[in-house]
């Protein structure tokens, strides 16, 4: 599996905080006493309306990695079949009512549906990989690390044995997930974890024609987490 890459980030420049001062006066430095003034900048209406215009293409683009057609879409969100189709031609304006089902629909922040840009707070701006058709690949962790965590959808698939370095967690947040791990052959259901040594042959999809959802750990070989149960072991 793909580790998330990490965002490079450029060192600051020590000499951008040494003598910094406000607009208010050159021979002043800033403080907490003296606040900055607001960005009055207005956004240019062409970047508004370029974000909307891709509002559309990023709507089919998510519904089609799914392998859901409109009819399927539709009676998940209760948004009709035409709708949505000029959602995704750009002959609808995308509107917070629209765009919340669909957000829901596809499992995904609402601000990827819009590309918002990112922000300086602490929460992660997810982005999703579409994989087979109907299975998504959610990188939880973005940063270089010994484990990396990913927020799968697995769509129905047939089973193919795989062996690599390193170790593997699986927490099941709905639907039943296969999991073949040399000869065992188990059924997980929401709430239940495994952890497997990703050297012995393995493979884990859906255990029947639905969908299943989980939590995947994959960390390098050695690294081993410790589950625990709301039952001692007797």
């Amino acid at each position: 599996m793909d580790a998330a890459p990490a965002d490079s980030a450029d060192s600051a420049d020590p000499a951008d905080s040494v003598g910094s001062t406000d607009p208010a006066g050159p021979d002043r430095p800033a403080g907490p006493d003296r606040p900055v003034a607001a960005d009055t900048t207005p956004v240019a209406t062409d970047d508004v309306q370029g974000i909307v215009a891709a509002i559309g293409p990023r709507l089919r683009a998510l519904r089609l990695g799914r392998g859901l057609t409109l009819d399927a879409l539709a009676a998940i969100t209760g948004i009709s079949v035409s709708t949505l189709s000029r959602l995704e031609s750009g002959h609808r304006r995308p509107t917070l009512d629209l765009l919340i089902p669909l957000a829901r629909a596809h499992r995904v922040a609402l601000d990827h549906l819009i590309a918002a840009p990112a922000t300086g707070d602490p929460r992660l701006h997810l982005r999703p990989r579409h994989r087979d058709p109907g299975s998504v690949l959610v990188p939880l962790t973005q940063y270089p690390g010994r484990v990396q965590v990913f927020k799968q959808v697995l769509a129905p698939r047939e089973p193919r044995l795989v062996s690599h370095v390193g170790y593997e967690w699986l927490y099941v947040l709905a639907g039943e997930l296969r999991l073949l791990v040399g000869d065992r052959d188990l059924t997980l259901q929401p709430g239940d974890a495994a952890e497997f040594d990703t050297a012995e042959p393995h493979w884990f999809g859906p255990a029947g024609t639905e969908a299943v959802e989980i939590l995947h750990l994959f960390g390098p070989h050695g690294d081993q987490a410790v589950l625990r149960t709301g039952t001692a072991a007797g």
